[in-house]
């Protein structure tokens, strides 16, 4: 390998590096609309997570993003907030990569039916053979396939603060659209509330070069004066670990 192939080698070395620090699933786009491409390989992914006798999420937490137990604290965030107490019959996940969230989503409740939009085929196609979910056909803004008024919880995490703006709003409008009233959306994006100055700073001078569009930064107010207007009310906010920072994780409910 040439020099030049060893300097491209050490770069795509380093944002792995660094995106898997940020603590989001890296996967694979068929479209590339939110700019990450590069992904978390499923096979050696797989063959890690048997050899440290773990659950493929934990060892994702814990191992490759080096926050353990971060998926299961914000799940026991939205439990203590009864998000899961209703018994919901239908969820729908937006871009559950790798199944961390949904694996312990599925240990609180039992829906008959869970979507998921999922881009990168190989953890799809995971996920629906391991977890029985039905895998919905994405171009990677919109849930055309689920009818409106239709799901009882609709769910994104590590998701929003990895894509760009016009593709989380995108998001936005359709998972209010689809969302059933009394229902629930869950999701986190990186808000003002997680960006005090240590914070910037942190992102600055420890969070590499970045990758496209990858963090991205969300008003909170934008997001909640938007889903006001569609029928949907902020319930809650807490703060979860992402990677060197956090992100922020908002609760609504949908207006009957």
């Amino acid at each position: 390998m040439g020099a030049a192939g060893r300097s491209a080698s050490i770069v795509k070395s380093g944002v792995k590096r660094l995106l898997g620090r940020a603590g989001f699933d890296i996967v694979r786009s068929t479209n590339n609309l939110g700019g990450v491409d590069d992904f978390i390989p499923f096979e050696a992914t797989m063959r890690a997570a048997r050899a440290a006798g773990l659950s493929v999420g934990d060892h994702i937490d814990a191992v490759m993003n080096g926050t353990p137990g971060a998926t299961q604290s914000t799940i026991d965030e939205l439990s203590a907030l009864g998000v899961f107490a209703p018994g919901p019959k239908t969820v729908l996940e937006i871009g559950p990569g790798s199944g961390r969230y949904l694996e312990k989503t599925l240990k609180q409740c039992s829906p008959g039916r869970y979507e998921i939009y999922e881009t990168a085929k190989p953890w799809a196609d995971y996920l629906v053979e391991t977890f029985g979910v039905v895998a919905q056909p994405t171009e990677g803004s919109s849930l055309a396939p689920t009818p409106d008024g239709s799901v009882d919880l609709v769910q994104a995490h590590k998701v929003f603060n990895t894509v760009t703006f016009l593709c989380a709003a995108r998001y936005f409008f359709e998972m209010a659209r689809v969302t059933r009233p009394g229902g629930r959306i869950v999701f986190d994006v990186m808000t003002e509330t997680c960006l005090d100055p240590a914070a910037v700073r942190t992102w600055a001078t420890r969070g590499g070069s970045g990758h496209d569009s990858f963090p991205a930064a969300m008003p909170r107010r934008t997001c909640v004066d938007l889903f006001a207007t569609l029928g949907c009310d902020l319930e809650a906010a807490f703060q979860a670990p992402m990677g060197i920072a956090t992100t922020e994780v908002l609760v609504f409910t949908k207006r009957a």
